[in-house]
């Protein structure tokens, strides 16, 4: 299995450090992740952008399945699915993921990402379900 330090890589992608992705915690087959929302995750009309909340709801439940793995192994996108379920406006986006069938060549983990209103407040705004390859590490 792999340790924080390991899951933490995963959530350094060079993607994820452009849009500024945070880890929260990690647990064996559970990740949170922040992404502190700036005016640049916007699209025209002032709410984060929907490929922003969708990178976030994928690769956080890539890091989920992640903590599962052995050094050997990495999970990568086979397939997303993102249901939005309303504008993603707040002072940060929150992702909780965990994997919901861990197996030996395919993984479904599922996502759900929240917006914080800054005043303790949040709601959900997206829930995705993602399957993962698990792959040999090149």
């Amino acid at each position: 299995m792999a340790d924080q330090d390991q899951v933490r890589t995963l959530m350094q992608a060079p993607f994820l450090r452009l849009l500024g992705v945070e880890v929260d915690s990690i647990e064996p087959g559970r990740v949170v992740s922040r992404l502190p929302v700036r005016e640049e995750l916007n699209q025209q009309n002032g709410y984060v952008h929907a490929g922003a909340v969708g990178t976030l709801a994928d690769h956080t439940a890539g890091a989920a399945c992640g903590t599962l793995l052995d050094d050997g192994h990495m999970p990568l996108t086979a397939e997303f699915k993102v249901n939005l379920l309303r504008p993603a406006l707040g002072v940060a986006l929150v992702c909780e993921a965990a994997v919901l069938k861990m197996g030996k060549t395919l993984t479904v983990a599922e996502s759900e990402v929240f917006a914080e209103d800054g005043n303790g407040g949040r709601k959900l705004i997206a829930k995705a379900t993602v399957t993962l390859a698990i792959v040999a590490v090149r």
